[in-house]
C-alpha cells in the first residue's frame, strides 16, 4: 500500500485483503464511536452490491441502553428495514454516564449480556464485521474480564474484522490490536474566545478521519429521518473520484428512501495526487468541489456539511485558504461543518474549530504490508 502520497489510490481496482484485523479506537478526543458507525455504513454498502450474506455486520453498543434515543437510530433502522440480512444491532447498559463508584448490579448484568452476544457472534462465522462500541471503558470499569475478552478476540475467525471503541483501552487489548488509533483533543483559544461553534476537524496520521466523518453523516441522516425537516446533509468528498467506495451504495439507498435528507458529491481524479506532479484537472476538480461546498454553506439549507479530505486538498495548494476561512466565518449558526484529512501544515481555518481531534497512529496494519479491505477501509 502507498501511504506517502496525498489522495486515494484507486478503490475500483485495489486488491482487498482476506484476513480480518482487530481495530482499536481510543483516546479522549471525539470520533471513536463515529468511526465505528462509518465502518458500519461502508460494510452495509459492500453487502448491498455483493451476492449472498457474506457481509453481515453486528453492532453491539455497550453503555448505550435502549431507553435513550441517539441521532443515528433513524438511519440504522432504515438500513435494517431495507437490508435486514446485512445488519444486526444490540444495545446494552444504562443511558447515562457513571463512574467506578456508581456501578450497580444492573450494569454488571448488562455488560455480561452484551459480551455474551458478542462472543456468540464471533464464534458463529455469520458476520464479516463485529463492532464492540464502548467496550474499552466497560473493561476499564471492571465490568468485563480483560483476559477473557483478549482471549476471545485472539481466537476469532480468520476473516472476521473486530472493531472496539472507547476511552481507556487496556494495554492487553492494545498489545493484540492490528490497528490502534488514538483520538486526542486539540484546543483552539481563538474559536473559544470568539464563541465560534459548529466546526469540527479530524486530522492526523491515524486511521479514522474520513470514517468518523461518515459516522457523523450517518448520525445527521438519522436525525433528519427521525425529525423530518430538521436537517439536511451534504457529503462533499475531494481527491476521491471514480468508483469502488463502498459507502456509496448505502448512502444511495438512504437517498432513495429519504431524498430530502442527504446529498452526496465526489470530485477529483481516480488517483493519488502527488505534490510534484499535480495536473490541471486536479485544480479544476478541487475548485468544482469548493463551489458546491461554498454554496451549500452559505445557503443555510444544510444543517450538516461533511468536507471530506479538504485538508490535503488545501495542503496540496489546489485550493486557497482565505475563501474557506471567510465562508466558515459566515456560516449559519446552526450549520455543522466537519472537515477531514491529514496535512503537513495546518491551514488558518483550524483556529476556527470548536472540536478538533488529532488521530494518532500507534499501529496500522498497512505499515506491515497488509492490504486495505473493501467495506472497512474504503
Amino acid at each position: 500500500m502507498i501511504r506517502n502520497g496525498i489522495g486515494i489510490k484507486t478503490a475500483q481496482v485495489r486488491p482487498s485483503r482476506l484476513t480480518g484485523q482487530i481495530h482499536v479506537y481510543d483516546g479522549a478526543g471525539k470520533g471513536k464511536s463515529q468511526a465505528a458507525l462509518g465502518v458500519v455504513l461502508r460494510s452495509i454498502g459492500l453487502g448491498i452490491n455483493s451476492q449472498g450474506n457474506f457481509e453481515r455486520v453486528l453492532l453491539v453498543r455497550f453503555l448505550k441502553g435502549p431507553e435513550r434515543s441517539y441521532d443515528e437510530d433513524g438511519a440504522i433502522a432504515a438500513l435494517q428495514s431495507g437490508f435486514p440480512h446485512l445488519i444486526d444491532q444490540v444495545r446494552t447498559g444504562r443511558a447515562e454516564f457513571f463512574g467506578p463508584d456508581e456501578i450497580t448490579q444492573f450494569d454488571r448484568v448488562e455488560a455480561a449480556r452484551g459480551w455474551d452476544v458478542a462472543k456468540g457472534a464471533i464464534a458463529s462465522h455469520l458476520y464479516s464485521v463485529v463492532v464492540l462500541d464502548e467496550i474499552n471503558p466497560i473493561m476499564d470499569l471492571g465490568l468485563l474480564d480483560v483476559d477473557e475478552v483478549v482471549k476471545t478476540l485472539k481466537s476469532k475467525p480468520q476473516e472476521l474484522e473486530i472493531i472496539t471503541t472507547g476511552r481507556a483501552a487496556p494495554q492487553k487489548l492494545l498489545d493484540i490490536a492490528d490497528l490502534h488509533s488514538e483520538m486526542k483533543p486539540q484546543d483552539h483559544p481563538i474559536a473559544e474566545a470568539q464563541g465560534i461553534q459548529g466546526i469540527e476537524i479530524y486530522t492526523g496520521s491515524g486511521k479514522g478521519k474520513s470514517t468518523s466523518a461518515l459516522g457523523k453523516a450517518l448520525q445527521a441522516i438519522g436525525r433528519g429521518i427521525n425529525h423530518p425537516g430538521s436537517t439536511r446533509v451534504l457529503i462533499m468528498q475531494w481527491l476521491k473520484g471514480g468508483s469502488g467506495y463502498t459507502e456509496d451504495a448505502a448512502i444511495s439507498a438512504l437517498q432513495q428512501s429519504y431524498p430530502e435528507v442527504v446529498d452526496h458529491q465526489r470530485c477529483g481524479r481516480d488517483a493519488i495526487v502527488w505534490r510534484n506532479c499535480r495536473q490541471e484537472l486536479d485544480y479544476v476538480e478541487a475548485e468544482r468541489g469548493w463551489e458546491i461546498a461554498k454554496t451549500a454553506i452559505a445557503s443555510g439549507l444544510y444543517k450538516t456539511i461533511i468536507l471530506d479530505e479538504l485538508n490535503p486538498t488545501v495542503d496540496l495548494e489546489l485550493l486557497p485558504v482565505e475563501p474557506i476561512v471567510h465562508a466558515l466565518l459566515r456560516k449559519p449558526k446552526d450549520t455543522e461543518i466537519i472537515i477531514t484529512g491529514r496535512c503537513q501544515n495546518q491551514p488558518a481555518y483550524f483556529d476556527l474549530a470548536s472540536i478538533h481531534s488529532e488521530v494518532y497512529c500507534h499501529k496500522h496494519y498497512a505499515n506491515h504490508g497488509v492490504e486495505l479491505k473493501q467495506g472497512v477501509d474504503f
